[in-house]
């Protein structure tokens, strides 16, 4: 399925479905709009299945891992064979994200989109673009075509584990150097600063995250990466983790299934996303605000308030996995929780 294809499925969520949801939200036996933005995951969901009795059935975090040659650059105090440790780790249900999924009944689903090195175990799925990027301090990360293949490919997994009963999903990630590439893409879309964007990864000292910020400054003078065209930025500053990512966005406003964003990361995914389809972003769910500096402008940049405002910077999908628990929850008060009706409380009325 090429892009074109993928963007002229995608139409908006149901509007009756949406308005249902909100007279039952304001309905329930709580001050109107005291859960906040967790009420508006509520209609936005309800608003995506097409129906207000909805029910959030078989979940799962697909975590992207791809390496990055930026990392040659000195932009990262971890080297690439932490990613395919990692990716093994995911298939084995050892990792963080991994003992987060358990908690929240969701399966882990790891895909390497492109590692420096090549990991043979089970559980894991392949779609390698490349054994990593290229170096993006010298020439682009990747080609067009290979953007375009990782989009592809996140789209059509998500109708392959639509069809496999699955109805939300979770974004995450894993990958030596892509703060580096998640911060250049930021820095482009959402026109702030470079030194704004650019965080400390895994832990870089003053002057690595000095030589960081510089990289992605040099590197955005020499590709002249278009603002006006997302994957045009993908393609010269991003990973093939991100185009994965991408992909899973734009598939699941396709299918018609909600996905759940994470840090920084996943972010950047879902904004090259929506400003490929803006009409994307009304099947995509925030989880928290990543502690990394492009976060909030990220965010800002897509219209959306994160649910959880924890500092977190992990990856992997953790915030994601811990946004699914919470709609879980919003999801059995929504459906389960009496009315004031039917307490015989007297109904909230909003303020003129």
């Amino acid at each position: 399925m090429n892009l074109q294809e993928i963007i002229q499925r995608i139409i908006p969520p149901d509007e009756t479905a949406m308005r249902t949801a909100r007279e039952r939200l304001n309905a329930l036996a709580k001050p109107l709009e005291s859960l906040g933005t967790l009420e508006d995951a509520v209609v936005k969901l309800a608003g995506i299945y097409g129906k207000a009795n909805f029910t959030l059935g078989k979940k799962a975090v697909v975590v992207m891992c791809a390496d990055n040659g930026v990392v040659a650059q000195g932009v990262s105090t971890a080297g690439t064979e932490v990613t395919a440790i990692m990716a093994a780790g995911f298939t084995q249900m050892q990792t963080a994200v991994c003992k987060l999924a358990e908690a929240a009944g969701a399966d882990v689903i790891p895909v390497d989109m492109g590692m420096a090195q090549e990991v043979n175990v089970a559980g894991l799925r392949i779609h390698r673009l490349g054994a990593g990027t290229k170096d993006f301090s010298v020439v682009p990360a990747m080609s067009r075509e290979q953007a375009l293949d990782g989009i592809g490919y996140g789209a059509a997994l998500v109708a392959e584990l639509a069809a496999q009963g699955y109805t939300i999903l979770a974004t995450g990630e894993m990958g030596i150097g892509n703060t580096t590439t998640s911060a250049a893409c930021a820095a482009v879309l959402t026109s702030i600063s470079v030194a704004n964007a650019t965080g400390r990864g895994t832990g870089l000292s003053d002057d690595a995250l000095a030589r960081k910020t510089q990289v992605i400054e040099d590197a955005i003078a020499l590709h002249a990466p278009d603002a006006g065209d997302p994957v045009d930025v993908l393609a010269k500053l991003g990973g093939f983790d991100i185009a994965g990512m991408v992909g899973l966005y734009l598939g699941g406003a396709a299918c018609h299934m909600p996905i759940v964003i994470d840090g920084l990361i996943s972010s950047v995914a879902a904004l090259i996303a929506q400003r490929i389809c803006p009409m994307a972003a009304a099947y995509m769910l925030p989880s928290h605000l990543t502690r990394e500096p492009a976060g909030a402008a990220v965010m800002d940049a897509l219209g959306m308030k994160p649910f959880i405002n924890a500092g977190m910077r992990l990856g992997e999908g953790t915030g994601a996995v811990m946004g699914l628990q919470l709609l879980t929850m919003m999801e059995h008060l929504y459906t389960a929780m009496p009315t004031l009706g039917e307490l015989l409380i007297t109904s909230y009325k909003p303020k003129e």
